[in-house]
């Protein structure tokens, strides 16, 4: 029999700036994202069906055709989620040995997606998150739709291994899973041998990181039967600008 999967260790919703300032990472239940994000889980599960139109992401090194992908990029500033004009997605190989040093023009988010409230209520409460923790200031965002399949048998969500976004904060969440086994996360300290290991599988769940203190990473995903897959969003939080190629001209 296969193994069961390794449940989450939970952080509840009036806990969560503890643990992050603890741990450096927490794992929220949809109920606590929609009582801290005053959204509900009718209104999350209304954005689902956006991650059936994901183009595929062109620039995996490894050869596969597992990953597809939309890229926002947004500035966060107290209430106010400002979306930026379309631009690339861009980390240092120091970051991403795979694929970074690349710019990486995956398509837009779709506009009904980036107006959705529950989107937009999401985006507000994650930037207020980060300047409860750092201090008020702008957050330069980038949100990423994923899909993860099994089309050509296995699928990667991070072909580049355990890694930093280079970014302060990231945001994983799990907007569901379909006909997969494996798909574990796991985050480990930066400087020290502690780690944890689990598996996301409530839809909206949440594993947020400090992306300074640890590091991440989310095992392949096999089929369970003929086809499989596994969709994310995955938002990150930067202050003091994006995270661009110092090569770029304007």
């Amino acid at each position: 029999m296969p193994e069961a999967p390794l449940a989450p260790p939970l952080t509840p919703a009036n806990q969560l700036l503890e643990d992050l300032q603890q741990q450096g990472y927490a794992v929220l239940t949809i109920s606590s994202v929609c009582e801290l994000a005053g959204v509900t889980p009718t209104s999350l599960q209304a954005l689902g069906p956006s991650w059936n139109d994901l183009p595929p992401d062109r620039y995996l090194k490894d050869g596969g055709r597992y990953r597809r992908r939309r890229h926002a990029s947004l500035v966060l500033h107290g209430d106010n989620v400002q979306t930026m004009q379309h631009r690339a997605h861009w980390q240092p190989l120091s970051y991403n040995a795979l694929h970074g040093g690349m710019q990486r023009w995956f398509d837009p988010v779709q506009p009904l997606v980036l107006a959705d409230p529950a989107w937009q209520a999401l985006l507000r409460w994650l930037g207020r998150m980060a300047s409860q923790m750092q201090g008020e200031q702008p957050w330069y965002t980038e949100a990423h739709q994923f899909r993860i399949d099994t089309a050509d048998g296995i699928g990667r969500p991070t072909p580049e291994g355990a890694h930093r976004d280079g970014v302060d904060w990231v945001a994983v969440f799990l907007v569901g899973r379909h006909g997969i086994k494996g798909g574990e996360t796991r985050v480990f300290d930066i400087d020290s041998p502690r780690g944890q290991r689990f598996t996301l599988t409530e839809p909206w769940s949440l594993l947020l990181l400090d992306d300074q203190r640890v590091i991440h990473e989310t095992t392949p995903i096999q089929p369970q039967s003929d086809y499989g897959w596994r969709d994310t969003l995955v938002i990150t939080l930067r202050a003091g600008g994006f995270l661009d190629d110092p090569q770029k001209t304007v």
